[in-house]
């Protein structure tokens, strides 16, 4: 075992905000004796041990974990599990939660999760997988507008647009097919049909054959208050999601994870992990626009900072295909009310970023109910400064929604930085489903540079 006594040894691989979250979580567990995060940053370094390895060098990691007898690694990104680092620690003996490289084809390629969907009827939108340019543009004019286009593989959140006209669509085309502006991921398209509602996550924790729902969550992907700007990493999340009431998540559970987590063991390659559903929810109207292979961010900050339960058991059983004594004992328990992650950016995020920016403020926030997730720190000169285009996820907790919203912007006021932005509208849509007007939030003023739009 790691360590001096029964404990375990955890790693955390990554170094965003979702990890920190894992982290953070993990370090509270009485079975853990010490986290690693590989390669953390300087916010994660006060919750666990930062090892200077990157989280797509497979070697590295495997090194890592052999020499400080790791028990359990978390893989955070979805580059190093479709790259097969957890084949890589099963063939080695190693215990890592996360699926299979053949498992996190449903991230990694849309194609492939739109034929299983297909298979095992699973609600999604129509579409058509087009790798010549001409071919796409036709169906996109055919089709008409508005349409959605997606890169068929991974681009961190951004190989997608919802094109409201045909030449949106086409410029976008050009992009993924003809410049090849997402690399390999870009090689093919996926075009679908446009369907109106919110969006909605939905992750289930699975050993391969049982799930373990986590509470419905709603992420704001775009860079501007309202849904405009360009789609981002996520800019903020809050949980429970309101257009996800009880009785339509135990749907979802059944008619999409339940039947997706049994065709990919038909498939031959058993899924565990975190799966998560990215969902438009149209009244009692649900279908899944994609799957991702791990843990949401931001939804992650939020849903572990109102879980009560111990992560670790969950993710321990997950990753050794054995759920049933989590589920036996009661599965996971929540904390009343809800949560909210407002995630502040660097100016220019997501297109050309600045960072080296010294942060503010840090020291007034704090308490119980409020935790700073760190995304993109690091320490120079002894000051902490932005080190990537998302650099902190502010997450806060309250009785209800409302409360959630003001305690997480206040917070937000009292921190700052040379171009700072977020956005002010996080947790707005729930507010409205549950009937209770949004103005601006908490901690923010008319006028505040802090609140201001990035430029760039």
């Amino acid at each position: 075992m790691g360590g001096n006594d029964d404990r375990l040894t955890v790693l955390v691989v990554g170094g965003g905000g979702r990890e920190h979250a894992l982290a953070w979580k993990l370090a509270q567990s009485p079975r853990v004796a010490r986290v690693l995060c590989a390669p953390g940053n300087a916010g994660i370094a006060a919750d666990a041990t930062c090892v200077p390895v990157k989280a797509d060098d497979l070697d590295g990691l495997l090194e890592l974990a052999r020499r400080e007898r790791v028990d359990l690694t978390v893989v955070g990104p979805e580059a190093p599990l479709v790259a097969g680092l957890v084949d890589r620690f099963e063939a080695a003996g190693l215990t890592a939660f996360g699926p299979t490289a053949a498992a996190a084809r449903l991230e990694g390629s849309k194609a492939f999760a739109k034929r299983l969907m297909a298979r095992c009827g699973v609600p999604s939108a129509h579409a058509e997988v087009f790798e010549d340019r001409d071919a796409a543009v036709a169906f996109v004019e055919e089709q008409g507008a508005p349409i959605v286009v997606k890169a068929d593989g991974l681009a961190a959140g951004k190989g997608v647009v919802v094109a409201q006209t045909v030449g949106q669509a086409r410029r976008f085309i050009d992009a993924c097919l003809v410049e090849r502006a997402f690399g390999a991921a870009g090689t093919r398209v996926v075009i679908e049909e446009y369907l109106p509602g919110q969006e909605a996550s939905f992750l289930a924790i699975t050993d391969g054959v049982r799930t373990l729902p986590l509470l419905p969550a709603q992420d704001h992907k775009t860079a501007l208050d309202n849904d405009l700007g360009p789609n981002t990493g996520g800019m903020g999340a809050y949980c429970p999601a309101v257009i996800v009431p009880p009785p339509l998540a135990e749907r979802i559970t059944r008619t999409v994870i339940d039947p997706v987590v049994k065709a990919m063991a038909e498939e031959g390659c058993p899924f565990r992990g975190v799966l998560y559903a990215g969902l438009m929810v149209d009244g009692d109207d649900v279908r899944v626009l994609e799957f991702n292979v791990r843990f949401g961010d931001p939804e992650t900050e939020p849903l572990l900072f109102l879980m009560e339960s111990d992560l670790l058991p969950v993710l321990l059983g997950a990753a050794r295909g054995d759920l049933s004594p989590v589920i036996e004992a009661g599965g996971i328990r929540w904390k009343t009310g809800a949560a909210v992650s407002v995630v502040m950016a660097s100016r220019g995020y997501p297109v050309s970023v600045e960072t080296g920016k010294p942060i503010s403020g840090l020291d007034q926030v704090g308490g119980p109910d409020v935790k700073v997730f760190h995304a993109g720190t690091a320490e120079k000169d002894g000051r902490l400064v932005t080190a990537g285009g998302r650099v902190l996820a502010v997450t806060a907790r309250g009785n209800d929604l409302a409360a959630a919203i003001a305690q997480a912007y206040a917070s937000v006021g009292r921190i700052s930085w040379e171009g700072v932005h977020y956005r002010r509208d996080i947790g707005r849509k729930g507010l409205a489903a549950l009937g209770v007007s949004g103005g601006a939030p908490a901690g923010t003023r008319k006028g505040d540079p802090r609140g201001r739009r990035p430029r760039g």
